[in-house]
C-alpha cells in the first residue's frame, strides 16, 4: 500500500479486511477495486493475477493422533470429516474433492467463519486444511489447543490478486503488489491477466 501510494499520490487509496464468504460480493458491489485473497474464488469478467504459492497444512487438535508428526499426506486423514464451506468451488477445494481414489471427502460441519472452523477442530468435529502462512507466522496466530501439520503430495492454494475495471490506480496496485509480493518487476513474472 506504502507504495502504490508512493506511486499514485492523489488517489486515496484505502484498505479493508474482507472475510473469505465477502471477497466476490466486495468486488461485484464496488465496495473493493482490488482484492488480494487465496483462490479459488470467482473470477468472472475480472483480472485475475497469482502473486504466490503456499503449501496446505491440515489443522487438527495437539490430542489427535497426527500431531507432533513432521509431515503427513492424504492417505494419512483421508477417512476423516473435514469443515465443510458454502460455497461448492472452495469446500472442493479445501475438501480436496475428488479425491485421487474417486472416493468422496467424508462430510464435517458447515462452517461460515474462521472462528467457527476453529472451534469445530478444537472440539473434535473435524480437522481442516489451511494455508500455511495463515498458522505458521502469517496473519493470524493458531490457538494453543492446535497444531498445524504439513501435508504433502496435495497443490498448494495460490494467493492471487483481482481487479475490476482498468483504471489507472488498479493497474498501478497490480504493478505495485506483482514487484513487493513476487520480487519481480511487470516485465518479469508470468502471471494470468
Amino acid at each position: 500500500m506504502r507504495e502504490l501510494r508512493r506511486r499514485c499520490p492523489d488517489a486515496e487509496v484505502r484498505t479493508l479486511h474482507l472475510d473469505w464468504n465477502d471477497v466476490h460480493p466486495a468486488l461485484l458491489d464496488h465496495r473493493v477495486d482490488v482484492v488480494i485473497a487465496r483462490e479459488p474464488f470467482p473470477s468472472g469478467q475480472l483480472r485475475v493475477a497469482v502473486l504466490y504459492q503456499e503449501p496446505r497444512v491440515l489443522l487438527v487438535p495437539k490430542t489427535h493422533r497426527l500431531a507432533g508428526k513432521e509431515s503427513i499426506t492424504l492417505d494419512d486423514f483421508a477417512d476423516e470429516p473435514l469443515v465443510r464451506y458454502a460455497d461448492a468451488t472452495y469446500d472442493a477445494f479445501w475438501s480436496i474433492e475428488p479425491r485421487p481414489d474417486g472416493r468422496p471427502a467424508p462430510d464435517g460441519p458447515l462452517v461460515e467463519a474462521h472462528e467457527d472452523k476453529l472451534e469445530a477442530i478444537a472440539g473434535g468435529r473435524a480437522l481442516a486444511l489451511a494455508p500455511a502462512n495463515s498458522t505458521t507466522g502469517g496473519h493470524s496466530t493458531l490457538r494453543r489447543d492446535l497444531t498445524a501439520i504439513p501435508v504433502d503430495g496435495i497443490e498448494p492454494c495460490n494467493v492471487a490478486t483481482r481487479g475490476g475495471g482498468s483504471s489507472g490506480l488498479v493497474t498501478a496496485f497490480f504493478e505495485s503488489a506483482r514487484s513487493h509480493l513476487t520480487g519481480h518487476g511487470s516485465d518479469g513474472n508470468t502471471s494470468t491477466w
